[in-house]
């Protein structure tokens, strides 16, 4: 494995990541900001505060870019559709797994069978996160196929 070459692959297609959900939040398709809800985690109640999250969510992609250059080379290279086939797993499981699982996690979020209270405000995702619009799952599986597709194509 090449340092140099995940260290750069794995940023830029974290940041790439970041600004399809972002901006599939900034038009509208999703109510979905997992910046911020990463960020309410850690500092709750104080919006601005919550900010921290960015820098989580980034430093969580560019670190899990390892995983994919670990099934790279298992699979004895790093080729495009590989990174497109983990990126769809990795969004699959994101959305069928860890969104529905977030209640239980999060301080600030609404368990599904209670709704919100004065501690927990954020709305649950739900499965498929379906619950911050129907074009959610469809955002985060561009979003994680981009990503793959990019350190697919250029991981060394």
């Amino acid at each position: 494995m090449n340092i140099g070459s995940w260290a750069l692959w794995g940023f830029v297609a974290t940041v790439v990541l970041t600004i399809v959900l972002a901006s599939s939040q900034g038009l509208g398709l999703t109510r979905m900001n997992i910046p911020f809800m990463i960020g309410t985690m850690f500092r709750s109640g104080n919006r601005p505060a919550a900010r921290i999250g960015f820098f989580v969510h980034l430093v969580d992609g560019w670190l899990f870019a390892l995983v994919y250059v670990a099934a790279f080379h298992a699979w004895g290279g790093a080729t495009w559709w590989r990174g497109a086939a983990i990126g769809l797993v990795h969004a699959l499981f994101v959305l069928t797994v860890l969104m529905p699982s977030l209640p239980a996690m999060h301080p600030r979020m609404a368990m599904p069978e209670q709704g919100p209270s004065d501690l927990r405000m954020l709305e649950p995702p739900g499965f498929f996160a379906l619950h911050y619009g129907y074009p959610t799952p469809v955002s985060v599986i561009v979003a994680h196929v981009l990503y793959g597709i990019i350190l697919g194509a250029f991981v060394t």
